[in-house]
């Protein structure tokens, strides 16, 4: 019997609508709505997408976008100006810097220089030290969009045992904590992990966030586990895609067409079949972390005019 789907798409509309609600208010109530800040240095094809999905979101709500768009060519120096520039801007209230950035710019010096209450994607140290201290305000976006379809799913956590393949500042550690403060017993594996698929299969809840296509086959889940797949991988090759989609996906058609697909961590065609509950790619983490940055831009919001709940 085949999983259940947990609908990445759907909780996200329903989050969207309850951001684009809290924004009416906040302008009723301020004469003035959340503002988000993109910065996108170069010019990588996926980067843009993204960026632009995001500008997108954030009109749809009723909020403002500002977007920084700098060449590739652009020196440490001049990035430092601009989220400075952004820091000061009271009408600014949320910044994100999109990764990657271009080789040669100091990734995390450059995250840190966002001032923490404007911290839109949550990696600032001060909200990654709440985070780790119980007391999150401005939490990473993936993680916090997980547990909120854990909660809509009504998946039950504490006593639960969950494993989380893959140990990231962006997703694996912060969703850990976040999973470890609802009560439920924590494992991270990552590559020195020993005998992964059997540390896997005692998960009830199994997260797989490592960027490896169908890492997580039949044999590394217990049957009837939650399986959440945070991988966002596109392939190219017909017998990987055989492989994790299987040969009547309904999929192949537009592999065919394009040459390529989107896949996650899991091998979809066999652990579909064993997962209890089980996320798509695309269509199932993936919506879930846009609408997470619009709810902490407005979190952001309420921060600076001091009604943080």
């Amino acid at each position: 019997m085949s999983a259940n789907i947990l609908d990445g798409k759907l909780v996200s509309a329903t989050i969207l609508e309850e951001v684009a609600a809290e924004v009416s208010r906040i302008g009723s109530t301020f004469g003035q709505v959340p503002t988000l800040a993109t910065v996108l240095v170069g010019d990588d094809p996926a980067s843009a997408i993204y960026v632009r999905k995001k500008n997108q979101t954030c009109e749809e709500l009723g909020m403002y976008s500002i977007h920084e768009h700098l060449p590739a060519t652009v020196t440490a120096d001049e990035v430092r100006a601009t989220l400075r520039r952004l820091n000061d801007d009271p009408d600014v209230h949320g910044i994100l810097l999109q990764l990657p950035l271009p080789e040669g710019l100091p990734e995390e010096e450059l995250l840190t220089l966002i001032h923490p209450d404007k911290d839109a994607d949550g990696f600032h140290p001060v909200n990654m030290g709440r985070l780790f201290l119980g007391r999150p305000r401005l939490v990473p976006c993936t993680p916090r969009g997980i547990m909120a379809l854990l909660d809509q799913y009504a998946i039950e956590l504490p006593g639960k045992s969950a494993v989380v393949v893959g140990r990231s500042n962006i997703v694996g550690k912060p969703l850990a904590l976040l999973l470890l403060q609802r009560h439920a017993t924590i494992t991270v594996c990552h590559s020195r992990t020993v005998d992964l698929a059997a540390v896997c299969r005692q998960a009830d809840i199994l997260v797989a966030a490592v960027g490896r296509p169908g890492l997580i086959a039949a044999n590394y889940v217990r049957p009837g586990a939650v399986v959440i797949d945070v991988g966002t991988n596109r392939i190219t090759d017909e017998a990987e895609f055989r492989r994790i989609l299987g040969d009547d996906s309904p999929r192949r058609s537009s592999f065919e067409k394009k040459g390529s697909a989107l896949v996650g961590d899991v091998e979809w065609r066999t652990v579909k079949d064993i997962a209890g509950y089980i996320t798509p790619v695309p269509g199932g983490v993936g919506p879930l972390t846009i609408a997470m940055l619009m709810r902490n831009t407005v979190h952001a919001f309420n921060i600076q005019k001091g009604i943080d709940g």
